[in-house]
């Protein structure tokens, strides 16, 4: 699977950091600036996990996961912030992210799994979505073989 990774804040350094350190790691990588940008590039490239900030100009990443959550639930979101708060913390779980981990940056292992454990419930579900399918597609066989004997 060729993971796509969004990753969406207002800081440059951030994004240019966080882009080169996953496409080192072999994901492809976009970036944008904003929640609004975000949304752009998600309706051309179908992203499989999110990366954001919470507090961004234009739209914030809470706003951006509530729009994520109602049109692409398959998206796995990640929240990074340096405002950490109870508020926050809340908000990030209401709209549905997998963690949310703060700034400064300094250790990228914690971003590095939380990555890895959103692919991998992404795998799952995908799993479970092609399980189904094929379920529905065996039942509409047995059905269409009992109607040809009638």
């Amino acid at each position: 699977m060729n993971v796509r990774i969004l990753v969406v804040d207002d800081e440059i350094d951030i994004r240019t950091m966080l882009e080169r350190h996953f496409k080192y790691l072999g994901y492809e990588v976009y970036i944008a600036g904003n929640g609004e940008e975000a949304l752009q590039i998600i309706d051309t490239v179908k992203i499989d996990v999110i990366i954001t900030d919470i507090k961004m100009p234009v739209m914030d990443g809470i706003a951006l996961l509530e729009e994520v959550n109602n049109e692409y639930p398959l998206i796995r979101c990640i929240v990074i912030t340096g405002y950490v708060t109870m508020d926050n913390i809340l908000s990030c779980m209401n709209a549905h992210a997998r963690t949310c981990i703060y700034k400064p940056l300094e250790d990228l292992s914690k971003l590095e799994k939380a990555v890895e454990d959103s692919v991998e419930d992404l795998q799952h579900w995908l799993r479970k979505l092609e399980d189904l399918s094929g379920m529905k597609h065996t039942a509409k066989s047995e059905t269409h073989e009992e109607v040809q004997e009638i």
